[in-house]
């Protein structure tokens, strides 16, 4: 993976959990990586200070999803420092809370489907432009094997979003396909991030880990080299639509 050394990733929600596992793989491999996060200030700041220990370049970008303004900010931030964008990770996401479908409001909602799919399609439109000016990138973005099989106890809406985020990575695969960007995404199943340990309980998570043949939960660091591989154009230059599942064998596609 040579061809990801001095690449600009920038990888959003990437203070915590997968991305911040994703954020300190890259910089271990050379890349500069700019480290979006939207309350964890300190958590992001010390990603990116492992990141500068490796020898890479790192910087923290805040940004709420659920402002489009704010994520225009954030790109341009990340340009203004890095001048070029090569890959773009669409990592930020919520279940925001656990609920039956009857008892979900009309702001409730909104504000799963604006974090977990929208951020998607406000990263992205101000991104492309910049990867078709300078010949081209890579977007990956995070759906969740959720989107396969409908989610758990009170997630239908997060799940429903995240199908969301696995279709319009194939139509944007063929959309920016003329300008030589390659979108693909990872599909995490249970793994162990604070997103588990704010939204799932304890009985809950063993009832997840019954259904993965593995028989374990994933930890983040076995996420990290699916965004490496689709990053890494000498590995995965001709693999473009697709979605790798990270989930210990709980669904097989």
């Amino acid at each position: 993976m040579l061809d990801l050394a001095g690449k600009v990733v920038f990888i959003t929600g990437a203070s915590t959990g997968i991305g911040a596992a994703a954020a300190r793989a890259f910089g271990a491999r050379g890349a500069q990586v700019a480290v979006h996060y939207n309350r964890s200030a300190t958590e992001a700041e010390a990603v990116a200070a492992d990141i500068r220990n490796s020898g890479s370049k790192a910087i923290t970008v805040g940004a709420d999803v659920l402002d489009s303004d704010a994520i225009a900010r954030s790109v341009q931030a990340v340009v203004e420092q890095f001048g070029r964008i090569d890959v773009l990770i669409n990592n930020a996401g919520s279940l925001v809370k656990r609920e039956a479908l009857e008892n979900t409001t009309d702001a409730m909602f909104d504000e799963i489907v604006h974090i977990n799919a929208r951020s998607v399609v406000a990263f992205s439109r101000n991104v492309i432009p910049l990867m078709r000016k300078q010949g081209g990138g890579n977007i990956i973005n995070v759906t969740s094997v959720a989107a396969r099989h409908g989610g758990g106890p009170g997630a239908l809406i997060y799940a429903a979003s995240k199908g969301f985020v696995s279709t319009i990575t194939r139509g944007m695969a063929k959309e920016l396909l003329p300008d030589h960007i390659r979108v693909n995404a990872v599909s995490p199943g249970v793994i162990m991030t604070p997103f588990q340990e704010r939204f799932t309980t304890p009985e809950q998570l063993e009832n997840f880990r019954k259904t993965i043949p593995m028989g374990r939960i994933g930890e983040p660091d076995e996420c990290a080299g699916a965004f490496l591989y689709l990053a890494s154009n000498h590995l995965s230059g001709y693999v473009t639509g697709q979605i790798i599942e990270v989930n210990g064998g709980q669904y097989m596609p």
